[in-house]
């Protein structure tokens, strides 16, 4: 922003115009406004978000590593050992993933090729649980547990899907469809 520009903003709320831009100039403008500049502390303790989460959360989209963290610190701070253990993927590595118990030895881990899946447009995350000793509990009554947290922060949860349940999975809500979110990538208009 051009310094005439600032010094319009800060007449206007009533700062003095020094058309300055800076962290003492925002904070002035933000105080002006009502906005509280309190820096907001990272969780630590039993709720610090872990490295692993953090990086996966970092994928996603910024609408979706707002919900993502909102909703693992409400996990972590009922005390539930909750990872975030995929974040997006690309086209290719869904294609592998869908290789899988198809074309590709190993049990079928997903029922989407590549541009089927919400992973593919950075909404949507997998999680799993784990125990004291570290170890995934895959089957754990907590990843319901995770899941319905999920819903009350309005996410969708795919252990709530009537067909295919996919206990793991939770994404943003979107209003519209997977071909849409296809169509809109190609024509560089993607914004979630």
């Amino acid at each position: 922003m051009s310094t005439a520009l600032w010094a319009k903003i800060q007449a206007f709320v009533g700062v003095t115009a020094d058309g300055i831009p800076g962290n003492t100039t925002a904070e002035a403008v933000a105080k002006m406004l009502g906005i509280d500049t309190t820096p907001v502390p990272a969780p630590s303790g039993p709720a610090a978000t872990d490295p692993r989460s953090a990086a996966n959360i970092a994928t996603l989209k910024p609408a979706a590593q707002t919900k993502a963290r909102e909703w693992l610190a409400a996990c972590l701070a009922l005390g539930i050992t909750v990872k975030v253990i995929c974040g997006t993927r690309t086209y290719d590595e869904q294609a592998a993933l869908y290789a899988q118990g198809r074309t590709k030895p190993g049990p079928k881990v997903t029922n989407s090729p590549p541009g089927y899946s919400w992973h593919n447009f950075g909404v949507a995350w997998d999680f799993v649980v784990f125990d004291a000793d570290g170890q995934p509990q895959w089957d754990s009554p907590l990843m319901e547990k995770c899941g319905r947290i999920a819903e009350s922060h309005g996410l969708d949860w795919g252990g709530s899907w009537t067909g295919f349940q996919d206990t793991p999975h939770i994404q943003l809500r979107m209003d519209c469809t997977l071909a849409d979110a296809r169509q809109l990538v190609t024509e560089g208009k993607w914004w979630v």
